[in-house]
């Protein structure tokens, strides 16, 4: 029996477990603090509040900033890379800690993926990109080869990048838009082509 605990029973919790059983994990639960009022998050238990366990903790929380000081507060640089069975992710990829590729995500040839972060169903990841520590790639998200995301972005659902942009760190990018320059830290941007909104 494979055991795994997740922080953060919701939906995206949800997502988390049925890949981590995909993976082979067996023995799921999560940690959240609505426990002891809850007690499942769909047929998983919850079983207890977030904090030092000794067994594999995954941090399933969707907001970024979040996800990163949970991470950083439980030092869960050893938390297990999860690959959904449909998920293509390149030989000469690289995956961080706690990252996440959900059901048809892809990463291509010599891309570099930091921890903490989630690559959402059928997103692309294309060759030579940098995504940061903690960045969200959202369902059908492209990149192109050689963007770089940096930490604690979100690329919204459906948004492209043009190859060889740098988004910088903080940064929203709007569902659906298309990017086609660099966007400075802390921006918003949203529409084809993208600008500050």
């Amino acid at each position: 029996m494979t055991q795994l605990r997740i922080i953060g029973a919701g939906g995206h919790g949800k997502v988390v477990a049925e890949t981590a059983e995909a993976c082979g994990y067996s023995d799921i639960a999560f940690l959240d603090i609505s426990w002891p009022e809850r007690h499942s998050n769909g047929c998983w238990p919850i079983v207890g509040v977030p904090q030092q366990m000794k067994t594999k903790l995954f941090c399933a929380i969707g907001r970024n900033n979040l996800r990163a000081q949970f991470f950083n507060d439980l030092n869960l640089n050893d938390s297990p890379i999860l690959l959904h069975p449909t998920a293509v992710i390149s030989p000469t990829a690289n995956l961080g800690a706690g990252t996440l590729a959900v059901a048809g995500s892809i990463v291509n040839a010599d891309a570099e993926v930091g921890r903490g972060v989630n690559l959402n169903t059928g997103c692309s990841v294309d060759h030579d990109c940098r995504v940061g520590d903690f960045a969200h790639i959202s369902p059908g998200a492209r990149l192109a080869g050689g963007v770089s995301v940096g930490e604690q972005t979100w690329i919204g659902i459906g948004a492209v990048v043009r190859e060889g942009i740098k988004i910088g760190n903080n940064v929203l990018v709007a569902a659906g838009a298309a990017v086609v320059s660099d966007i400075e830290d802390g921006a918003q941007v949203g529409g084809v082509p993208a600008r500050k909104v």
